[in-house]
């Protein structure tokens, strides 16, 4: 099992989304800790160990650590704004 750490900026993020898109989000943030590679991701390119998650028009872009067994949330946005950097 892996452990989840979110950022800051993502919780503060979250509280702009439709609740019912932030209930979702949550059960997928949940299911990484059981599996951050599930059939549903993206790697993304460019990145060695970051990956993405659809959820609708939203977007859960996230790192896996291997050695601590750890998914850190980087981001979680609109898919017209995630990619462009802040």
């Amino acid at each position: 099992m892996y452990t989840v750490f979110i950022e800051k900026r993502v919780l503060k993020d979250l509280d702009y989304l439709p609740i019912p898109d932030v209930e979702r989000i949550k059960d997928i943030i949940i299911a990484l800790k059981h599996e951050p590679r599930a059939q549903h991701t993206q790697k993304l390119r460019g990145y060695s160990i970051r990956y993405r998650i659809r959820q609708g028009k939203y977007r859960i872009v996230y790192e896996i650590d291997e050695k601590n067994k750890s998914v850190n949330i980087l981001l979680i946005g609109h898919r017209k704004d995630i990619y462009r950097t802040k």
